[in-house]
């Protein structure tokens, strides 16, 4: 994966298509040694959560083209590249694992980003049912190694609609989004325990995808 922490670095000094451009084989040859990866580490995640099956490269990578048409940031190119593993791939909206990687700003997260209103009413429901539920998984020490809790950057200033604004579980009820993430250093990914590593953040997350699936079911 070094090879890939190269190209990255150098992309982010040289966002532009004509740069791009001459050194496209290189990026081929990154994308194909992600592909490789995926190959032998899918099955992997498929034995951990068996939600996932018959997943495909195609199905966990993201283009590294920008989606520009309402950014003010005009570069063409993610300075990045980003693996998801979900029932259905990519545009599953159930909930996840993410491995970013970026140099210096490497990490693994997992859970629903920005689900839309009638599964977020649908999560916000079954917190308010069955939080503590929830709240055993959060509290394991397993899981607090790599988290502390939700992340909390999407979140409402007040309990929604519906809710007491004194509910035991006010905090979750105002996110907008159900994901938790874990910074890593980038010798993370470039070790040889890499796929060791990454599983053992998905086991600690694979509770809160089954919470969200049970809520959206």
């Amino acid at each position: 994966m070094k090879q890939t922490f190269d190209f990255l670095k150098k992309l982010k000094k040289n966002n532009t298509k004509e740069w791009f451009d001459d050194h496209r084989s290189e990026y081929e040859l990154v994308k194909k040694q992600m592909q490789e990866w995926l190959l032998q580490f899918i099955p992997k995640v498929e034995k951990l959560d068996t939600s996932i099956q018959d997943l495909a490269p195609k199905d966990c990578m993201f283009r590294i083209n920008r989606d520009v048409r309402f950014s003010k940031n005009k570069d063409p190119y993610k300075t990045n590249m980003g693996v998801v593993f979900a029932p259905g791939g990519k545009k599953s909206t159930k909930g996840c694992y993410y491995v970013h990687i970026e140099p210096g700003n490497c990490f693994i997260a997992g859970g629903i980003w920005m689900p839309e209103p009638e599964a977020l009413q649908k999560i916000r429901q079954e917190i308010d049912y069955n939080g503590s539920a929830l709240q055993t998984i959060v509290r394991k020490k397993s899981f607090q190694k790599y988290f502390i809790d939700f992340d909390s950057e999407s979140t409402l200033t007040r309990v929604p609609k519906g809710y007491a604004a004194d509910h035991e579980y006010a905090d979750w009820l105002k996110l907008k989004s159900f994901t938790v993430t874990y910074p890593i250093d980038d010798s993370v990914l470039l070790s040889a325990d890499r796929d060791k590593l990454c599983l053992a953040v998905f086991k600690e997350i694979l509770p809160i995808n089954q919470f969200l699936t049970t809520a959206l079911d």
